[in-house]
């Protein structure tokens, strides 16, 4: 198999084929640093590399393969990842995006890494993110941009943007992000690639500043929904350090996506209740409504009113950001960039009946979508509301003529499910006439992360969108 075909096998027939030893490790692993090598240096996804460190490693698993000593080797055995700028890696510098971190290694590994590990992934190095992961556009002043494999005058989105070129231009066989306003959805939804962001509690979130926080999810990046569950498996399952994981193992999402879906209603919505939405993504996206009628799904035009989530959002947003980034904006002010001390100053200007006003009104939103979803199974809506915008400009202001608020007002009909804590995902729905992708968001039922793996799956089945790879990546 050439190089760049092996780059784009997807992540399951690939680790099937390295322990049936149809193609060695080493091999593997080869052809995705030549890729590397030849792509990386015109998008900047890819912002930590260890060559060495990881053909070490692909040759001691191919020795073990070689003599049948199996019994230990995980699912994911042979497959590199690179792992998002914002999750600590022992001995693996981990700079958060930020001039502050330049040079931090950590002393323990994520929770997520450590199960990776054990499943047989191989650490290939990190992936690029914006500045504390905040703002859905990757630069930063420690790598500087992370531009779109199919526009490089134009972002990839973010915060999990270097993630998702990695695995659009095949560097990478799929990769983890997190999502607190959009950053597994958007930057999915702006590279043609899958992102999932799951319900709060599937992947533990170890080590935490408050480990009861559930806004912010880690979920996973691929080409398909296939290879998004395939390493979702491998990352879920409870953790008696993070007290909000759920019970389910992992293993359950592994199961064959396919379902029969006539007769399930299903629910469309534009703009989520007159959201500003560029008319280029509502054409993608009306033309593929077909393919669910054709699927049997009962469509029905239709959306819960979410209003509430917007302050809700931006409280609880802000409050986060105090938790994490109150003590440093205090002897680390001038090098911390303007959008993240305006979100830690909002947190500081709220008071007990503002924040006790937000939790309630989350609560509201979720039994708003609960209710709607009694009615509807999924929700079918717009990822984002813009299409990739120029890197050069940090974030959008206006949609449709209507001024923008804050930096994130862009991404409403992303947080706006993120406050509802039901599972969403970002898959390849069609391109503009520009060339530019356009990705459709799912919302399934609370903890039904499966379910809504199952319609992503069918829906691209259908319209095999995922196909279309970025001309930059071979």
């Amino acid at each position: 198999m050439h190089g760049t075909e092996l780059c784009f096998t997807g992540a399951r027939k690939l680790a099937r084929m390295i322990r049936a030893r149809k193609v060695s490790a080493v091999e593997v692993m080869k052809a995705f640093l030549a890729q590397i090598e030849r792509v990386n240096p015109k998008l900047n996804a890819i912002v930590t590399l260890l060559p060495e460190r990881a053909m070490k490693e692909a040759r001691a698993l191919d020795r073990r393969l070689a003599n049948r000593r199996t019994a230990d080797i995980g699912p994911l055995a042979g497959l590199p990842i690179a792992y998002k700028d914002m999750v600590p890696t022992k001995g693996i510098r981990t700079t958060y995006g930020s001039p502050i971190y330049a040079e931090h290694v950590p002393s323990e590994d994520h929770a997520m890494v450590e199960r990776l590990t054990g499943a047989g992934a191989i650490t290939l190095g990190k992936t690029n993110t914006p500045e504390f992961a905040a703002g859905s556009q990757t630069f930063n002043k420690v790598f500087g941009a992370t531009l779109n494999p199919y526009d490089t005058a134009l972002t990839c989105g973010g915060s999990s943007g270097g993630a998702a070129v990695a695995v659009a231009c095949g560097m990478l066989p799929f990769a983890d992000g997190s999502d607190l306003g959009a950053s597994l959805r958007n930057p999915g939804n702006f590279c043609n690639v899958v992102g999932f962001r799951p319900t709060p509690g599937r992947v533990p979130y170890w080590p935490a500043v408050d480990a009861w926080a559930s806004l912010s999810v880690i979920g996973p990046l691929a080409r398909t929904v296939e290879d998004a569950a395939f390493l979702l498996s491998a990352m879920a399952g409870p953790d008696a350090r993070s007290p909000i994981t759920l019970d389910e193992p992992g293993k359950n999402l592994a199961r064959p996506l396919a379902r029969d879906f006539r007769k399930v209603r299903v629910a469309w919505s534009r703009d989520l209740g007159g959201l500003p939405v560029d008319a280029r993504i509502t054409r993608v996206l009306e033309a593929q409504k077909k393919v669910f009628e054709s699927l049997g799904c009962i469509v029905e035009e239709a959306e819960p009113d979410l209003a509430e989530a917007d302050e809700a959002f931006q409280v609880l947003r802000a409050v986060g950001f105090v938790q994490k980034y109150g003590e440093l904006l205090k002897t680390e002010r001038a090098r911390i960039k303007d959008t993240v001390i305006w979100n830690i100053e909002e947190g500081l200007k709220l008071d007990g009946p503002r924040i006790a006003r937000a939790l309630n009104l989350r609560t509201r939103v979720y039994h708003a979508m609960r209710r709607f979803l009694e009615r509807y199974e999924f929700l079918l809506l717009p990822v984002n509301q813009v299409l990739p915008f120029p890197v050069t400009q940090p974030y959008v202001t206006e949609i449709n003529g209507v001024k923008l608020a804050s930096y994130i007002d862009w991404m409403k009909t992303c947080y706006y499910v993120t406050v509802t804590s039901h599972p969403a995902i970002s898959v390849p729905a069609g391109f503009t006439p520009e060339g530019l992708p356009v990705g459709l968001q799912i919302v399934g039922r609370y903890r039904d992360d499966f379910g809504v793996l199952q319609l992503a799956h069918a829906f691209e089945r259908e319209t095999q969108v995922y196909k279309r790879r970025p001309p930059i990546a071979g």
